[in-house]
């Protein structure tokens, strides 16, 4: 495979799952309460937003290499 394919594919993936997920999700733990042997934590759960415009002009350009870089050279 060619690596404009390989890239292709790979955004044609991103694209997909950014527009399926609408952004990242993941866990922050931050201490609230630190006291000798005593401490308190407290798990916030945080998200990074993904426009969906961005997951379209991934899969658009995804697309874009594929069928440009299969054609044949003249």
């Amino acid at each position: 495979m060619r690596p404009t394919s390989i890239l292709g594919i790979l955004l044609i993936i991103g694209g997909l799952v950014a527009l399926l997920m609408g952004g990242v999700s993941y866990t922050r733990s931050d201490k609230v309460l630190d006291v000798g042997p005593v401490e308190a934590t407290v798990e916030r759960k945080e998200r990074i937003p993904l426009p969906p415009i961005a997951g379209g002009l991934a899969l658009a350009a995804g697309v874009a290499l594929l069928l440009l870089g299969n054609k044949k050279k003249a």
